[in-house]
């Protein structure tokens, strides 16, 4: 993949993609706002606290009789106790005020990714894997919550919570309490930031070996059955064993790394501590300090480094986020290849003639797969596609329904370029029984319905007949609510095949491509579905593309391909009379039967 110079390279991370976020934060402005208040007020408390402290112990140790004690004290305890239980609530009031804004976003944004996806074109699809991608996915959304949650609301609130401490150190006290506190956190953050750095290729690694195994792990797993034929299971767990074997070593290195980084914080902390507490013992020695301050300064410098602990932990975690999310940003990025044109209209199908005017295309310049192809379907024909394999039959169809632009030449629906039509009416146009049929993980009827998701229960009996799969289903226990499986393995081949035809027969298009539509079924099915394709046929535009040529003897033209280009066209009974390429197919099968 190509990378642009906005694209995060390996050990950068691009702070860009944050405005990717922005929008989604400004649809919740109110929200946002008072969550800031809370926030104002929580921090507010929280710096109160120690003042509270050192009053009490101030007046803890003056008291000299039990009314002092049971005065001034007390109040004092129960302000503690009152500016505590703000801390927490306000605290918690900016988490439920937030939390929505969080939700709503990743909701958002999970969806903007998967409309993405869909849009991306039949390449990228073909060299995913789809166990690596949504490991991908799942970790670029936990990074969003993760930043939106935490960087915003506790990265600059922390470093002014700090700041004020300092102040209120600087103005009340010797400026020594203000020298170790600031160089403290110019040395913690600097570590941190240092190690974190330091570390995150090592979460890099991690995530590339946990998509890795993940995606070879859901790779063999859909592909159960041909594991089994091939009884190919040990080499299957060796080749997951050594993914794992990756992850485990990348996982051992993130770990000694994140214990470098914990201990270097934490002896930063204790010194730090030390310091500040040895100095505050002095001052208390030689009278210029009391208890109270000495608590008040003990209690500053854990509540000091609770938050810059914290905020240790947000920008290690943040930078492992970054890690997490460059993947899924990046897909945000690609393009494809396949785009409506800026003036694009809705296809317009009024009779269904379609043609191929001298089309070329290849998927890589060292491999051409059509050469100067051109044909015509006229309206209400039925025209069949055969040769052998690799001739370019089932590429014509993936140009078609415009999974890949040709490299020259035209195709056009009823006298309009399908180039610059929309994609969605050109394929709302199209309907096609694939050679490969996969199913949804559902009920029989939920697959069949994916036709046309708002048709009638009566619709869809219809089209059940006219692919002759009724007496399947009433030999079921569950009818058609009978759930098939992941990709419909719980079904046969024939079986599966039925269900494609009567979901497009559901679809009711006006032009109707059938890809090998008979291929897995047996002689007495093919017949009745030959007939029902003959049926729809009789309406509609249809093109054939068949390996086997005794199914399409009925079709109105053959166009026969070799090496990408048409070299005979007619009936069957004309093709047969040339004696060329057709007729030595056809005799060929007729041997081989």
């Amino acid at each position: 993949m190509r990378h642009s110079k906005h694209d995060v390279e390996p050990g950068q991370i691009s702070w860009t993609t944050l405005k990717t976020l922005v929008p989604y934060l400004l649809e919740h402005r109110l929200r946002i706002g008072l969550a800031l208040a809370f926030l104002i007020g929580a921090k507010l408390a929280s710096v109160g606290l120690p003042f509270i402290l050192k009053y009490l112990v101030d007046d803890l140790s003056a008291a000299g009789d039990a009314a002092s004690v049971l005065a001034l004290p007390l109040g004092l305890l129960l302000a503690y106790g009152a500016v505590r239980l703000a801390n927490v609530l306000f605290g918690e009031l900016r988490d439920t005020l937030f939390g929505r804004v969080t939700e709503r976003a990743m909701r958002r944004i999970g969806l903007q990714v998967f409309e993405h996806l869909h849009h991306l074109d039949l390449a990228f699809h073909l060299d995913r894997r789809t166990g690596g991608l949504s490991r991908d996915i799942e970790r670029g959304n936990a990074g969003i919550s993760f930043l939106l949650r935490f960087m915003v609301f506790n990265i600059v609130p922390t470093l002014l919570e700090v700041g004020m401490v300092i102040v209120i150190l600087l103005i009340n006290y010797d400026v020594g309490f203000a020298l170790i506190t600031l160089v403290s956190i110019v040395a913690y953050v600097a570590y941190s930031i240092w190690a974190t750095e330091w570390r995150t290729g090592f979460i890099r690694q991690a995530n590339k070996a946990e998509s890795a195994s993940s995606a070879r792990a859901v790779d063999s797993l859909l592909n159960f059955e041909t594991v089994k034929y091939f009884g190919n299971e040990r080499y299957e767990a060796k080749c997951y064993d050594t993914e794992l074997a990756a992850w485990e070593q990348a996982r051992r290195s993130n770990r000694l790394s994140l214990f470098a980084l914990n201990g270097g914080q934490a002896f930063i902390v204790a010194g730090a501590m030390t310091a500040m507490m040895v100095l505050a013992a002095v001052n208390v020695r030689a009278g210029a300090m009391t208890i109270g301050d000495f608590v008040l300064v003990n209690a500053f410098m854990m509540q000091i480094f609770m938050p810059l602990n914290f905020l240790g932990f947000v920008y290690r975690e943040m930078k492992g986020a970054f890690a997490s999310i460059e993947h899924m940003f990046e897909l945000l990025k690609l393009k494809p290849k396949v785009i409506d044109a800026e003036d694009a209209q809705p296809l317009t199908v009024a009779a269904g003639r379609l043609v191929f005017d001298k089309v070329c295309f290849s998927y890589s310049p060292e491999r051409p797969i059509l050469r100067d192809l051109s044909f015509v379907v006229e309206p209400k024909q039925k025209v069949a596609i055969v040769g052998a394999s690799g001739a370019g039959k089932s590429t014509l169809f993936k140009l078609l329904f415009r999974f890949y632009e040709r490299n020259s030449g035209l195709i056009s629906i009823d006298g309009q370029d399908i180039a610059t039509v929309t994609q969605a009416s050109l394929r709302a146009a199209l309907g096609v029984v694939p050679q490969d049929t996969v199913l949804f993980n559902g009920s029989i009827v939920d697959n069949i319905r994916y036709g046309r998701i708002g048709a009638s229960d009566q619709d869809i009996q219809e089209a059940i007949a006219l692919s002759h799969l009724q007496p399947f289903i009433e030999q079921l226990p569950q009818g058609w609510d009978t759930l098939v499986g992941e990709r419909g393995l719980k079904l046969s081949g024939g079986e599966k095949q039925r269900v494609a035809i009567a979901r497009t027969l559901l679809k009711r298009p006006p032009i109707w491509i059938f890809d090998e539509a008979t291929s897995s079924l047996d002689s007495h099915a093919e017949k009745s579905i030959l007939s029902a394709i003959d049926r729809v046929s009789t309406d509609h535009t249809a093109l054939v593309i068949a390996h086997r040529l005794s199914t399409v003897v009925n079709a109105d033209k053959i166009i026969v391909l070799d090496k990408g280009a048409v070299v005979e066209q007619g009936d069957h009974l004309t093709l047969l009379a040339l004696g060329g390429q057709y007729a030595r197919l056809w005799q060929a099968q007729q041997a081989g039967v």
